[in-house]
């Protein structure tokens, strides 16, 4: 048989929206993977997957019917366990080639074919022969196993087959099988099926209820035509979201945008039809991140949106199914939503009879953590830090307003509506205050608390929210640290990589004269041990988040390796290493501070940072000394002043004298005074090198 295109499809009853996306993907790559290990296809062969939500299918160009036979050596044994003192076979050498299936025959004639190679030390007998290459059958069966064992399936379920006896482990249960090598059944099977050419079509709009499949490469097209199914993930998303558009367009609006519904739409419908539904305009009083939420989470509709972002009373539904009348279906619809947005009302109704001033002595009965006490203590905790932040940042004004915010903050998750959505604690926490008369302020830093919730979220909009934002995720982490719960591999189930983050992001990005050591203090940290953890996982957090941007590792390392305690200084200080990298000294330099760094380690003595004058002995110390008394001054000014960059690039001056003091003195030197003294001197340097960054970081 030539080569031909292989078509395998797996029937199945409704498979996991969320996850349809990811199986249909696994299966294809998988079962391709396999067969090429196995040599049916080669290298450029084109695998095309499919998923609907009754099937998993794969479609692979230019696949062998049987694998080109290898040759093999193998290794028999050692010779002089082989052959006999004559040159002929022994009865342990006639045994291996019996147990090989290689008639060695009466005289052993299979000797002389046999190949003498060196194996280390010792000569060895070896056997070519020929592998025979797998057949498709032979390979297919293997690859269908490995793709179904293979896939990342959320929750199995065990059910019975036809038999009535046996049971078999699958996601969902499985119903018919298709393989086929360009027109050609392959006998393989699966799951208790017998692969054929016959598939289902759409429930209740294919043309025939059983579709057969001519051959591989008219699969879709049948699927598509005869059984009015789109089998191709990606092409049913392009077009829901095609008609998605043009369905918005008409209307004159904009269908809200979220890749995860339109995925786990994908996963719903096989033959995609998007209708436009309404409800009554009297629910638009609710929030509307009420309404979308309900909408999308419960019953998959794309709420639309006018060109102000403001919610309309109209969504669209994406129906499998096309009748020449689509009311009923409209109608349908309309119905179903009615129910949840009401409850969504009578929630936000009466959720508004009581402030949030007064849920606040609820908190006391919600447990936060068993270790770490209430919801209501945990507010306190994360007042008074941030009251003590806005104190720093803003004065007596801000402190206050930081501390009623932050005793606020966590009151709305004693409401129904977050009680239904959790999704929307601080949001909903946002218009209670509102209606009950608070600032925009507080209102706000009660919704911008939680921010940033994930990477390249926005951070709070005014100060307050940033004092209770930072309060919260250090309370957090000071918490969770302290009672030993740090995140471990992939597990992190109190988000603690998230919330270190969020602390650095505010704490670089908005500038916060904030040191880390006193926010440990305010976050009630003592413990010398659990603060040397916290500050370790968030300078790696950081470092990570650096490289990320796009700076060098060395241009990192160079400056976290210093444990800057001011985060917002660490932008100037990167920009600062980066120009003076681009000097021509900048080498020569880095080069001299490691070796003053390890110099300086490896000295016995206590080494003060002192020079005494009169011990100078040599021209290049001398000199070394008098550069260091020009330079330093305005360098020291520089860093005093945040001119990171002109303080560094002040140092290149140094390049000759540290050049020559290197070339010409001997530090270590039998007198002890005058080592002392030229170890002070290095000691000068080496702060005068530092204060930016760890020069020596940069040094290869």
């Amino acid at each position: 048989m030539t080569p031909a295109n292989l078509l395998v499809e797996l029937f199945v009853e409704e498979l996991p929206p969320k996850a349809l996306k990811k199986l249909g993907e696994s299966f294809a790559a998988t079962l391709a993977a396999s067969l090429k290990l196995r040599g049916l296809i080669d290298a450029i062969a084109v695998t095309t997957p499919y998923a609907s939500p009754r099937r998993l299918a794969v479609h692979v160009t230019n696949v062998a019917a049987k694998a080109a036979d290898k040759p093999v050596q193998q290794k028999l044994m050692p010779v002089v366990v082989a052959l006999d003192a004559n040159g002929n076979a022994t009865p342990a050498l006639l045994k291996k080639l019996a147990a090989l299936g290689v008639d060695a025959g009466a005289d052993a004639s299979v000797v002389p074919k046999l190949k003498r190679a060196m194996d280390g030390k010792a000569e060895a007998l070896f056997l070519d022969s020929v592998m025979p290459g797998a057949t498709l059958t032979e390979g297919l069966q293997a690859a269908l196993e490995a793709a179904l064992a293979g896939l990342p399936i959320p929750k199995v379920m065990s059910y019975q087959l036809a038999d009535g006896w046996s049971s078999v482990n699958f996601v969902r249960p499985a119903h018919k099988l298709v393989a086929l090598h360009g027109a050609d059944i392959v006998p393989v099977g699966a799951l208790g099926l017998t692969a054929g050419r016959e598939t289902l079509g759409h429930r209740f709009e294919a043309q025939n209820p059983v579709v057969t499949i001519r051959d591989a490469d008219s699969y879709a097209q049948q699927i598509e035509n005869e059984g009015a199914v789109i089998a191709g993930f990606a092409a049913r998303r392009a077009e829901i979201e095609k008609q998605l558009k043009a369905a918005a367009a008409r209307e004159g609006l904009q269908p809200i945008n979220d890749d995860a519904l339109l995925d786990e739409v994908t996963g719903l419908v096989e033959r995609p039809n998007v209708l436009t539904c309404q409800f009554e305009t009297e629910y638009l009083a609710v929030p509307q991140e009420c309404l979308i939420l309900t909408m999308k989470a419960n019953q998959k509709y794309f709420p639309l949106l006018d060109a102000a972002g403001k919610l309309t009373n109209k969504f669209l539904v994406v129906s499998n199914i096309r009748p020449a009348d689509a009311s009923a279906v409209i109608g349908g619809n309309e119905r179903v939503v009615r129910p949840r947005l009401a409850d969504a009302k009578f929630f936000f109704d009466q959720d508004r009879k009581k402030s949030l001033a007064d849920r606040i002595p609820g908190l006391a009965k919600v447990v936060y953590h068993n270790k770490l006490g209430t919801q209501g203590e945990r507010a306190q905790r994360v007042a008074a830090i941030a009251s003590a932040i806005g104190q720093q940042l803003g004065g007596e004004a801000l402190a206050r307003q930081a501390d009623q915010a932050a005793l606020l903050s966590k009151a709305d998750l004693l409401t129904d509506m977050v009680g239904e959505f959790p999704e929307l604690q601080g949001i909903m926490g946002r218009y209670y205050a509102l209606h009950d008369g608070l600032s925009v302020e507080i209102a706000d830093a009660i919704e911008d608390h939680y921010k940033p919730r994930f990477a390249g979220d926005d951070l709070p909009k005014n100060p307050v929210g940033l004092c209770v934002a930072l309060a919260d995720k250090l309370e957090t982490l000071a918490g969770m640290f302290g009672i030993g719960q740090l995140p471990t591999g992939d597990k992190d189930p109190f988000a603690l990589r998230r919330h270190a983050l969020g602390v650095i992001r505010m704490l670089s990005e908005r500038d916060l004269p904030l040191d880390l050591s006193w926010l440990f203090q305010t976050a009630q940290l003592a413990d010398e041990k659990v603060v040397a953890q916290l500050a370790a996982f968030i300078y790696e957090r950081l470092a990570g988040s650096l490289r990320e941007q796009g700076y060098s590792a060395l241009e990192v390392d160079a400056v976290v390796s210093l444990r800057p305690q001011t985060l917002g200084d660490i932008p100037k200080r990167l920009a600062a290493v980066r120009a003076f990298a681009a000097l021509p000294e900048a080498a020569s330099l880095a080069a001299a501070n490691k070796r003053v760094g390890n110099i300086l380690k490896k000295s016995e003595a206590a080494v003060v940072a002192q020079v005494d004058a009169a011990l100078l002995k040599e021209p290049a110390e001398v000199a070394l000394h008098a550069a260091l008394a020009a330079i330093k001054p305005g360098a020291d000014a520089a860093f005093t002043a945040g001119d990171y960059t002109a303080s560094l690039s002040s140092l290149a001056a140094l390049k000759a004298p540290v050049d020559a003091f290197f070339d010409q003195v001997m530090v270590n030197v039998d007198d002890a005074a005058l080592r002392a003294n030229r170890l002070g001197l290095l000691a000068i340097l080496h702060q005068a090198m530092n204060q930016v960054a760890d020069l020596s970081k940069l040094s290869s």
